[in-house]
């Protein structure tokens, strides 16, 4: 059994990512924290999470819940989340991180984290998501530049960031498939007069809006026909259980950065 300790544990996210532990039979759930001044600590985890007492309290940080762990998930804040990575580093845990948001800099300092212990970054744990990524950069290098691609992604009103990072994944992905620079073909906005769409653009939408937990929609369109790939996540359970799975795969794994590809054995 892998013992996992659980970042951010009193937040909507971490309370999905208890209650996925305890419910996964080859996962036992080492503990959980929060900031050193969060209204709930000594809280049971079971009990924040509704899954009744565990018999473990929430803790102000990862040096007192993470003993006994083998791997660390957080879903907490891109400034949080390297904190937590550079402890986990210290102990010896292996880190899952699901935060979105990061930027270059911060994406950089997590790979140089990873030179030294395992940690395994996708801004997105689902594994639906993960399968359309793989999708999505297959259809983009069959269809080709003759097919117009475009992102359309949703959220609840509380999401900060935007595109979202998996919206981002998927132009990655999209960008891959073409042969491009997603930074030259990537559109996030338009307005006004802004001309015809200019071959091998990759288009990217964000609407926010309401308890959408996420959405998204690939369009290709081409000449008298269109492919739509979509996913729409009906609930933060399924990231949850693929950070589970995700952190039960990585546990013992060689220092390196690694992602959900990984995981599923789709690269």
């Amino acid at each position: 059994m892998k013992r996992i300790v659980v970042a951010g544990a009193a937040g909507r996210m971490g309370r999905e990512v208890l209650r996925a532990v305890v419910a996964h039979p080859g996962a036992g759930l080492s503990g959980g924290f929060e900031r050193p001044d969060h209204p709930e600590l000594g809280q049971d985890l079971g009990l924040l999470a509704g899954t009744g007492d565990l018999g473990l309290e929430l803790k102000g940080g990862l040096a007192e819940a993470g003993g006994q762990a083998q791997v660390l998930i957080d879903f907490t804040t891109p400034e949080g989340s390297l904190a937590n990575v550079r402890q986990a580093g210290r102990m010896g845990l292996a880190a899952v991180v699901g935060v979105t948001g990061l930027s270059q800099d911060q994406t950089a300092e997590l790979a140089r984290l990873a030179e030294t212990g395992p940690v395994l970054f996708a801004p997105n744990m689902s594994v639906g998501v993960n399968l359309l990524l793989n999708l999505v950069r297959e259809a983009a290098r069959s269809l080709g530049p003759d097919y117009d691609l475009e992102i359309v992604e949703a959220h609840h009103k509380h999401k900060v960031d935007a595109p979202s990072g998996t919206a981002l994944a998927l132009a990655r992905a999209a960008a891959q498939g073409r042969g491009v620079d997603l930074e030259r073909a990537k559109v996030c906005a338009r307005e006004g007069m802004v001309g015809a769409r200019k071959e091998n653009q990759i288009g990217i939408q964000a609407v926010r809006g309401g308890d959408i937990v996420g959405e998204h929609t690939v369009y290709l369109a081409g000449p008298g026909e269109r492919l739509e790939l979509i996913h729409r996540c009906h609930s933060r359970s399924s990231f949850a259980q693929g950070a589970v799975r995700a952190a039960l795969w990585l546990a013992g794994r060689e220092p390196g950065l690694y992602d959900m590809q990984d995981v599923l054995g789709l690269k």
